[in-house]
Parts: structure tokens; C-alpha cells; sequence
């Protein structure tokens, strides 16, 4: 009878001890209650609570992964498409978010959510699609002004996906299909125009100088050459350009009679020609006396006038 006496007294001592000591680990708290009064938060390490007495409640310190289910949002521009988050929170005050909130993991994920549709639906498709992180940010001061009064400190929110409709994907396709060809066009014809300055530059200069057109196009004959198939090139002096201003002015003369004056027009033309000898290939144009030959000499006005009063 004794013995049994024993073995209930060791048995409930065993229960008290049980029922009194609690080992709480570093990430977490106990929110103890006694006789139905919050008394605070004990924690970490060994605690002890009066038995029948105390009631606890375990809440954990740790930072708590919340992946928002994907919901339909029509946009500021009547956009539908379908979006997801997650979010990042801790409990930084064991006690508010036992005592202010009910159930505090339902109630942030269920504001979660509609922080998420409200903010989306507030923005455009190119906002949501190009500003993620602005509206992260915005989501994220959102809930951490709800949740402050439970305790709650939302530390991320991060949008994860965008899904919208695959003709809205087509057009969007489209849309910078062309923008990059309409880059590309600008950037050709800006390179044209820069390439279209030096070459009327280059041009000029080989212009003043005499035989230097002539060198570029030797210059360039190896380059045809080196294109496949069968090409005849057949050079030219560049210097033939003046051949037909040279000809215009020689007839000319050959028509003014003798002693009349030469307009200014026409001495700038002669100005501008080149040098007989680059005409002629270094030998000269031949001379006005030697084409006309003794006719030209007896057609001559001066001539006629001495004929007749030689026949008078």
C-alpha cells in the first residue's frame, strides 16, 4: 500500500515537472497567459510555467515564406492577365500578434492577396511589365502599414509572374519587331549622311588635284578585280571630263570673228579648265594655227580687207 502511494506521489511529481518546465529554442517565443491575463512573452531557454494555471502559446521568430496564389487583375488600361508574389514577413512582437489578430498567418496571407489585386489594377500592362520593382515596393509599404499593429514586419515582396493572353503576347511581339526596325533604319540613314560628308570632302580634294581621280580609280581596280566572275575593266584617263567644255570653247572661238572681246563668263570657264598638258596627256592641245592650216589664214576678216585692196 505504501509502495503504491509512493509511485503515484513520484508519478505526479514527474507530471508537475513536466507540466512546469518548458525549453523554448533561440527563434522562438512563448505568449503566457495566466488565469486568462497576458503576463508577456517568455523566452529563450528554460521556463517555468505553474501548471493548470498557465496557459502558452508557441510563436516562431523565423522569417515566414507567403507565395500569394495567382490572381486575375484587369489593368488601368482593360489589360486581363493573371499575377503572383511572394512575400517575405517576420513577427518581430510575439505578444501583439497573439492578442491583436486572431489567426495573424491567415489575415497577412488574405491581405496579401488583396493588396496584390488592388496595386496591379491600379497600373498599367507596361508598368507592371517594365516597373516591377516600383510596385514591389509599393505593395511591400502597404502591408507593413496593415501589419504593424500585429506585430508583423513584411521584409520582401516580390512579383513573380506576369501571364497574359497569347494575342496580347503576338501584338507585343510585333510591336518591337517594328521598333527595332525602325531603329535600325535610323541609325543607316545616320550613317549615310556622316558617310555622304566625307565622301563629297574626299571628292572635293581629289578633285583639286590633277591626276588624283585617276589614281582612286586605279585604287579601285583591284577590288573589281577581285569579285568573282568575269570582268573586263577598262580605264580611262578622268581627265576626259573636260574634254567636252574644251570643245565647246574651241568652236566657240573658231566662230567669234577676229577682235571681238570674251565675255567674263567665258574667261572663268577657261579658268576653271586644266592645263593643256593634262588635256592632251602631256603634249598639249595642238594650236589654233596649225587646225586652220593656210585656209583659215586667207578666211580670216584681216585677210579678206587686204585681199580686195591688193585686187584694186
Amino acid at each position: 500500500m505504501m509502495l503504491e502511494a509512493y509511485l503515484a506521489l513520484v508519478f505526479i511529481i514527474i507530471l508537475f515537472l513536466y507540466s512546469a518546465l518548458k525549453v523554448v529554442r533561440e527563434f522562438e517565443r512563448l505568449v503566457v497567459f495566466r488565469l486568462g491575463r497576458l503576463i508577456g512573452s517568455r523566452g529563450p531557454g528554460l521556463i517555468i510555467l505553474i501548471p493548470i494555471i498557465d496557459r502558452f502559446v508557441r510563436v516562431s521568430l523565423r522569417i515566414v515564406t507567403l507565395d500569394v496564389p495567382t490572381q486575375e487583375v484587369i489593368t488601368r488600361d482593360n489589360v486581363t492577365c493573371s499575377v503572383n508574389a511572394v512575400i517575405y514577413y517576420r513577427v518581430v512582437d510575439s505578444d501583439n500578434a497573439i492578442v491583436n489578430v486572431e489567426n495573424f498567418r491567415e489575415a497577412t496571407a488574405q491581405l496579401s492577396q488583396t493588396t496584390l489585386r488592388s496595386v496591379a489594377g491600379q497600373a498599367e500592362l507596361d508598368e507592371l511589365l517594365s516597373e516591377r520593382e516600383k510596385l514591389n515596393q509599393q505593395i511591400q509599404k502597404i502591408l507593413d502599414d496593415a501589419t504593424d499593429p500585429w506585430g508583423i514586419k513584411v521584409t520582401a515582396v516580390e512579383i513573380k509572374d506576369v501571364v497574359i493572353p497569347e494575342a496580347l503576347q503576338r501584338a507585343i511581339s510585333r510591336q518591337a519587331s517594328a521598333e527595332r526596325e525602325r531603329r535600325a533604319i535610323v541609325i543607316q540613314g545616320e550613317g549615310e549622311k556622316q558617310a555622304s560628308k566625307r565622301l563629297s570632302e574626299a571628292a572635293s580634294v581629289l578633285g583639286r588635284v590633277p591626276g588624283g581621280l585617276f589614281m582612286r580609280l586605279l585604287r579601285t581596280l583591284p577590288e573589281i578585280a577581285g569579285q568573282p566572275g568575269n570582268v573586263i575593266a577598262f580605264p580611262l584617263p578622268m581627265e576626259l571630263r573636260y574634254l567636252g567644255e574644251a570643245l565647246d570653247l574651241y568652236i566657240g572661238d573658231q566662230k567669234r570673228p577676229t577682235g571681238t572681246p570674251v565675255s567674263p563668263l567665258e574667261e572663268e570657264e577657261e579658268d576653271s579648265l586644266p592645263p593643256d598638258d593634262t588635256l592632251s596627256g602631256g603634249k598639249g592641245l595642238p594650236e589654233e594655227e596649225d587646225l586652220l592650216g593656210d585656209e583659215g589664214d586667207e578666211n580670216l576678216p584681216g585677210d579678206e580687207g587686204e585681199g580686195g585692196e591688193d585686187k584694186e
